[in-house]
C-alpha cells in the first residue's frame, strides 16, 4: 500500500512539474509577429522589424544595430527597447537603422496562421544555431548571415561603416555563439564595415576547453561539454571548422560582455538550471565573469573583448540597453568609461 502511495505521489509531482513546464512563458505563442520579411536563400522566410524600408537605398545610414530577442521570442518588445535606446543616444542614433529578427516556434506559426514558408524552430534550438524544423533545416545562424549579406549591399547602404549585433538573455546566447561561428561578418569587413557583438546577461556560454568554474558539477554532468555549452557535438552549421579555428575567429572579433550587477538570482525563472549551465556558475553575473576570465587566461588572451558591469541593473533587457554602458555598446555614446 505504501509503495502505491509513493508511486501516486511521484506521479502527481511529475504531473505538476510537467504542467508548470508547459505553462512556462516561452511555451506560449507570441502575441505579435514582426511585419517585415527577409528570404534566407530559397529555403525559408524570416520575420523581422526594420526601422526604415531597407529594400530601398538609405544613403545616410552609417550604423546598423541588430538586436536579438530573448527566450520569449518577443521581438516587438525588443524593437521598442531598441527605438528608445536610439532616441536616448541623440545624434549618435540619427543615422542608425534598427533591425530586430524574430525566431518563431511551430506554435507561433500555427497560432497566427502564417504561410508555410515562414521559418520555425524548436522553442530553444534557435539560441544555439540549430536547424529550423520547417520549412527546411536552416540554421538560425544562416538567417543572421542573410541579414548581414543584405546590409553589405553597397547599392542599398553606401555610407554604412558599422554593424552592431546585440542580444540580451536568450538573445545574448545567440550573439555569443554567432560571434564564434557566424560567417556573415566576412561580407561586411570586406567592404570596410566594422562589426561588434554585444552579449548581455546570457544564461550560458560556449567554452573552448573542458574546464569549468564548477568542476564537481561538470564531472557529474555527461553533457556539460556538448554544444551549446562546449565544443562537442556541434550542429551542422559549425561542424566543419575545428574548435581551435573557431576560437581563433572568436578571439579576433570585437565582443562586449554587458553584465547586470544585480543579475544574481540563482533561482530566476528564466535562468538555465541544467547541469551544463550550473557547471558555469550559480548566476548569470557569476557565469559571465567566470567565462571572460577563462577566455582571457587562454593563449593570447582576448585583446578585442571587453567586460562592462552595469550597476544597479538585474535581468532586464530594457534597463541594460538604456544604461550608459548599454548606449555606449550600441551607439558609441560616451559615459561608460571605455571605448567600445
Amino acid at each position: 500500500m505504501l509503495r502505491w502511495a509513493l508511486v501516486a505521489c511521484l506521479a502527481l509531482l511529475g504531473g505538476l512539474a510537467k504542467a508548470r513546464d508547459e505553462a512556462a512563458p516561452h511555451r506560449r505563442a507570441v502575441s505579435v509577429v514582426a511585419d517585415a520579411r527577409i528570404a534566407v536563400g530559397d529555403r525559408g522566410i524570416l520575420p523581422l522589424y526594420v526601422s526604415r524600408p531597407w529594400t530601398q537605398p538609405q544613403s545616410d545610414i552609417t550604423r546598423v544595430v541588430l538586436v536579438l530577442h530573448g527566450w520569449l521570442r518577443n521581438a516587438d518588445a525588443y524593437y521598442k527597447t531598441a527605438m528608445k535606446a536610439r532616441d536616448a543616444a541623440g545624434g549618435a542614433g540619427a543615422t542608425t537603422l534598427l533591425v530586430v529578427p524574430q525566431f518563431l516556434a511551430k506554435r507561433d506559426v500555427k497560432a497566427h496562421r502564417l504561410p508555410p514558408e515562414i521559418l520555425r524552430w524548436t522553442l530553444e534550438g534557435w539560441q544555439g544555431g540549430d536547424a529550423a524544423i520547417g520549412p527546411q533545416p536552416v540554421s538560425s545562424f544562416e538567417a543572421l548571415d542573410a541579414i548581414l549579406a543584405h546590409l553589405a549591399d553597397r547599392a542599398l547602404f553606401p555610407a554604412l561603416t558599422e554593424v552592431v549585433i546585440a542580444g540580451h538573455s536568450g538573445g545574448g546566447q545567440v550573439v555569443q555563439r554567432y560571434a564564434i561561428a557566424g560567417r556573415g561578418e566576412t561580407a561586411l569587413t570586406q567592404r570596410q564595415i566594422a562589426v561588434r557583438y554585444v552579449v548581455a546577461n546570457p544564461s550560458s556560454y560556449a567554452y573552448f576547453s573542458t574546464e569549468r568554474p564548477e568542476p564537481a558539477i561538470a564531472a557529474s554532468c555527461s553533457g556539460y561539454d556538448r554544444w551549446k555549452y562546449g565544443m562537442a557535438d556541434r550542429p551542422a552549421y559549425l561542424a566543419t571548422p575545428t574548435s581551435a579555428e573557431l576560437e581563433r575567429t572568436y578571439v579576433g572579433r570585437r565582443v562586449i560582455y554587458l553584465l547586470g550587477v544585480r543579475d544574481t538570482d540563482p533561482d530566476h525563472p528564466a535562468l538555465d538550471k541544467s547541469c551544463m549551465a550550473e557547471a558555469q556558475g550559480a548566476t548569470r553575473y557569476e557565469r559571465g565573469h567566470s567565462y571572460a576570465a577563462a577566455m582571457a587566461s587562454r593563449d593570447g588572451g582576448t585583446p578585442n573583448h571587453r567586460l562592462w558591469d552595469v550597476a544597479g541593473v538585474g535581468h532586464s533587457g530594457d534597463k541594460m540597453f538604456m544604461s550608459p554602458c548599454g548606449l555606449k555598446a550600441l551607439f558609441g555614446v560616451a559615459g561608460c568609461g571605455e571605448d567600445p
